[in-house]
């Protein structure tokens, strides 16, 4: 399987595609490698792990440039994805050495008297991690990392466009001690390798970021399995009259259009109050014809190519059809194979794909809105349950959208990407089951052991 610069088309390398047969090889060696990992101390795991950190953060470079090669993502979010990915491993690190149990007053009930109890934090085992092509780095790291930290041994499918940053990854772990069969990866297409992960019955957990319909397939075949969903979203903001748009404006460009709008976090349904919607037009579409397209190895780019011209040959698809539908376009729509120019829509209505579904494309629709209370109705008024963002400087506003918003994370005077690398993070709805953040996700990564004491 041959991995392709997205913006050149030069061959950057080659990984073999697996079938079934290497499949169960690759969950037969991390399910026989679990028991003596898992018995590893908490210090040595976390040991190995800030290593990795360590040499990751010394291939920063290398690693930015495999990124905007392999991924089409601009060097500068390249950068910054490294230096997650290092920090996803620190945290990592620190969580090794925390993972503990507590004690239960069994004496709380009658029963109970003369019995001392406790739980114990567990591994699970052998943890399948399927990952996307967005975050070839970070979103590995973010299933990678504490899994090792909790003991589990991990088969890892990284996404068929994007292996080569995976298999750097697993390289500089074997570099800082991973003992070998501790990590496997397997290469191929979902539909194939990554199915034939989901079925063996080897892992007893699953941890999966992707679309929801690969979600809802995971779920009917999965069988009794663990599973972590990290899926769409198609992220709103609501801009109050109070909002300083000298912070907000600037935002909303990097949140629409970085990596291409290609982040399930990416801004896609801005709702701007009536009283400010000409300014607030006029600002975004002014810096978003600013940016630089082109080479993402370019320092100074902006935005580079889509992950392929299927992909953006979808995306215009959604914005002609959109202006078939009455919407009209203020700023973008010039296109050059994989490269879309970043795009203003206006006069978008709800039924649009380009405001119902996930565009995952360099795509941004503005809505105005009269009152508040519309405009947080129209806010909160999708299927996905990610994020979402309000910029008002009213604390009372600020909390009824805490209040009302059926996601999993609302942002206050900021956009719905913000994300970092320890915090609770995840979607509710058709955006996903469970948490990943290095805590989190180690919860969701190990077994709890009651363990009950008779003294009488």
């Amino acid at each position: 399987m041959f991995v392709f610069d997205k913006y050149s088309g030069e061959r950057l390398g080659e990984v073999p595609d697996a079938s079934a047969a290497d499949v169960h090889r690759a969950v037969t060696r991390a399910a026989a490698t679990a028991p003596a990992w898992g018995a590893v101390a908490a210090h040595k795991r976390s040991t190995i792990l800030r290593r990795t950190a360590e040499l990751l953060g010394a291939k920063r470079d290398a690693l930015a440039e495999l990124i905007a090669r392999e991924s089409g993502k601009a060097w500068r979010y390249a950068l910054a994805e490294v230096a997650r990915g290092v920090e996803t491993f620190e945290f990592a690190a620190e969580e090794a050495k925390r993972l503990h149990g507590e004690t239960v007053p069994l004496d709380a009930s009658a029963a109970g008297e003369g019995r001392v109890g406790f739980y114990l934090r567990v591994p699970v085992g052998v943890v399948a991690a399927i990952t996307p092509f967005n975050f070839p780095l970070n979103l590995v790291a973010h299933k990678v990392a504490p899994a090792l930290a909790a003991g589990n041994t991990v088969v890892l499918k990284p996404a068929d466009r994007t292996p080569l940053t995976a298999v750097a990854l697993a390289r500089t772990l074997a570099d800082a001690g991973l003992p070998e069969g501790v990590l496997e990866v397997v290469h191929g297409e979902g539909a194939t390798t990554g199915e034939a992960l989901v079925r063996h019955p080897g892992p007893a957990k699953i941890s999966f970021t992707g679309s929801p319909e690969v979600g809802e397939r995971i779920l009917a075949i999965a069988g009794l399995k663990r599973v972590t969903l990290e899926l769409g979203n198609n992220s709103g903001v609501m801009i109050e009259p109070d909002a300083d748009l000298d912070k907000a404006i600037p935002r909303l460009v990097m949140s629409a259009f970085a990596n291409a709008g290609q982040v399930c976090l990416s801004l896609q349904r801005l709702f701007v109050h009536a009283s400010i919607a000409d300014t607030v037009i006029e600002r975004l579409v002014g810096e978003t014809k600013a940016l630089k397209v082109g080479d993402p190895r370019d320092r100074a780019c902006d935005v580079g190519p889509m992950i392929s011209e299927a992909a953006a040959d979808r995306v215009e698809q959604w914005v002609q059809a959109a202006m078939d539908g009455g919407a009209r376009r203020p700023a973008g729509g010039r296109r050059e194979g994989k490269l879309l120019w970043p795009i203003v829509l206006t006069h978008t209505r709800p039924e649009m794909k380009v405001m119902a579904q996930e565009v995952f494309g360099p795509v941004v629709s503005v809505v105005r809105y009269d009152t508040f209370e519309d405009g947080l109705r129209r806010l909160g008024d999708t299927p996905y349950g990610l994020q979402a963002g309000i910029y008002t400087r009213d604390i009372d506003k600020a909390f009824a959208a805490i209040r009302s918003l059926d996601m999993g994370g609302v942002l206050i005077n900021d956009t719905p990407i913000f994300r970092v690398d320890h915090m609770p993070y995840g979607g509710n709805r058709r955006s996903g089951i469970g948490r990943e953040g290095v805590r989190y996700a180690i919860e969701e990564m190990t077994n709890l052991r009651m363990v009950v004491i008779n003294l009488t």
